[in-house]
């Protein structure tokens, strides 16, 4: 069944074509710059333009970068405050005409994970944290996901949440070196091990695939790998949560 999955992030939002059997995108990604501000009237604008481009009758699958119960947005995260409380997938579906399955944007990418990447058959509890213009992160416990595990939204020092300060905007805002940064993410792996003590983490996001630059300053006990997915993981994860 070929389904398609967009990936809402605070930067891009981006939509593929996807083999729900395989976990293999089979199209290009297409990706429009997320506008600024993010508010609901401007991003189901441009989340309408990507079903467009794939000329797209089908269901299909939302990861949205916030907390999402039951297709209703719980926390604004990084988007425009006046997304509080919104049926995501109700908008959505009025929009375009089609059926929306909305969930948490980490949640996606690990559910991707899980089922087709590097956390395929892995036991115990598994945290997937995705790098970008926050911190998402989804947890899943003998391969089930317990949903909206937002452990970016910790707060840290001065900063109403720890993701303002080590996310990859932090690193792109400030021009700070992969080896600072690194830093940084090993401080807030740090709180993420003390907190949940998981057995496995795995990165993904954009900065998952430059993980060989700063995997030196992860320092923490727990294991950590990069994802193989790499930055595709929320398409895909998006795309295959509309089965479930």
């Amino acid at each position: 069944m070929t389904l398609l999955g967009i990936d809402v992030g605070g930067s891009g939002i981006k939509g593929a074509l996807v083999n729900s059997e395989t976990g293999e995108m089979i199209s290009e990604r297409h990706r429009i710059p997320t506008p600024i501000p993010r508010t609901p009237e401007a991003m189901t604008d441009v989340i309408a333009q990507i079903v467009t481009h794939f000329d797209y009758k089908g269901k299909v699958g939302c990861g949205f970068p916030t907390i999402i119960k039951n297709g209703v947005c719980k926390a604004t995260g990084n988007l425009d405050k006046s997304w509080l409380g919104v049926n995501v997938e109700k908008l959505l579906e009025k929009k375009t005409g089609l059926d929306f399955t909305v969930i948490n944007d980490a949640d996606a990418a690990g559910y991707a994970t899980m089922n087709y990447g590097t956390g395929k058959g892995k036991k115990g509890f598994v945290v997937m944290i995705t790098i970008g213009t926050g911190l998402g992160s989804g947890a899943f416990l003998d391969g089930r996901l317990i949903p909206n595990f937002e452990l970016g939204q910790i707060p840290y020092k001065g900063y109403s949440k720890i993701e303002k300060w080590a996310a990859g905007s932090a690193k792109d805002r400030e021009g700070l070196s992969y080896k600072k940064w690194g830093k940084r993410f090993n401080t807030f792996l740090e709180y993420v091990e003390l907190i949940v003590s998981p057995d496995l983490i795995i990165l993904g996001g954009g900065a998952s695939k430059d993980f060989d630059e700063f995997k030196s300053k992860i320092k923490i006990d727990t294991k950590v790998i990069p994802a193989a997915l790499q930055n595709h993981a929320g398409i895909i994860g998006a795309a295959v949560a509309t089965l479930h």
